[in-house]
């Protein structure tokens, strides 16, 4: 997921964020900010009252550095780059290469906020947000980052394509438990747009996708598998499992007994019906003897 971009270092699957979007998150959060700067301030003067000039400047200065430049930082690091303004509004601060930031890129995009955003009072940032293709303001170019949007209308969203016949099933023993939520979507992505990729674009991203999920499972990729196809079979068997679940949870819910209906699957991947995965949504029915769907837009190796 680290290096998950296209030639045009365009984050897959999402989409930048515009200077609407960005203001209004931007305007939520700066009145927390400002409102938690009053408070402390307030709080503040009450408990130094009994200091000098010199020690009433002094503090002044550190809370206004405190609160107003570091508990932004401070958020954006610990929440991955969604600020409330900016989980209310959708988006996400990522890396270019569509990796979540860190304390570096929070860092800069602060201490240059406080030059076109507060100092400025914004102008500097939306005259760069405007420019920029990409929506971003000169905080971001320093920092090496992108504001995205995460929630996109679920009629936008793709559908995964289906893995060759000859790998439907092979992973059923495949332990996915490790493998976090972030390199699902990662893959998922990917699949979703491997075709209006270059093809070595497309090919390398597939193979450090494989990698990492590899890694995760513990069980390296199969010899003359290409890497998409491994990604499209293991996706397609986490979706199998997850049917199955929610058909077995159905069955019970429903009071029909679970014997004679439901069958065990060899690999320990989770019951069956009918066979492999017959009339489970998301499961491609094989018949013995017949053969599955081959426009997959996957080759079998040679």
């Amino acid at each position: 997921m680290s290096e998950l971009v296209t030639g045009d270092a365009v984050v897959l699957g999402l989409r930048p964020a515009k200077l609407p979007s960005r203001a209004l998150a931007l305007a939520i959060d700066l009145a927390v900010v400002g409102a938690t700067f009053v408070l402390v301030s307030i709080g503040l003067a009450i408990a130094t009252a009994t200091l000098d000039d010199a020690a009433l400047a002094a503090v002044s200065v550190a809370s206004f550095l405190l609160v107003l430049v570091g508990g932004p930082i401070a958020v954006e690091t610990l929440s991955h780059g969604r600020s409330l303004g900016k989980l209310a509004c959708g988006l996400r601060v990522v890396r270019d290469d569509g990796g979540p930031i860190r304390f570096r890129h929070a860092l800069v995009r602060g201490a240059m906020g406080v030059v076109e955003i507060l100092m400025t009072l914004g102008v500097v940032a939306c005259i760069a947000s405007l420019v920029s293709a990409r929506g971003r303001r000169l905080g971001d170019v320093f920092a090496g980052t992108l504001v995205v949007r995460e929630r996109v209308s679920a009629g936008r969203v793709a559908a995964v394509p289906p893995p060759p016949p000859w790998l439907v099933g092979r992973f059923a023993g495949l332990d996915l438990s490790a493998v976090p939520d972030g390199l699902w979507l990662a893959i998922r992505q990917y699949l979703t747009r491997m075709h209006q990729l270059d093809a070595q674009v497309g090919r390398s991203m597939a193979e450090r996708l494989a990698v990492e999920l590899a890694t995760r499972t513990g069980v390296p990729v199969p010899e003359g598998v290409p890497a998409g196809a491994y990604l499209a079979a293991v996706v397609n068997e986490r979706q199998a499992r997850d049917a199955r679940r929610v058909f077995v949870a159905a069955q019970a819910g429903s009071g029909v007994p679970a014997g004679g209906a439901v069958a065990s699957v060899p690999g320990g991947s989770g019951p069956s019906v009918g066979g492999a995965g017959a009339g489970v949504p998301g499961v491609p029915a094989v018949e013995e003897g017949g053969a599955a769907p081959a426009a997959t837009g996957f080759a079998p190796p040679a």
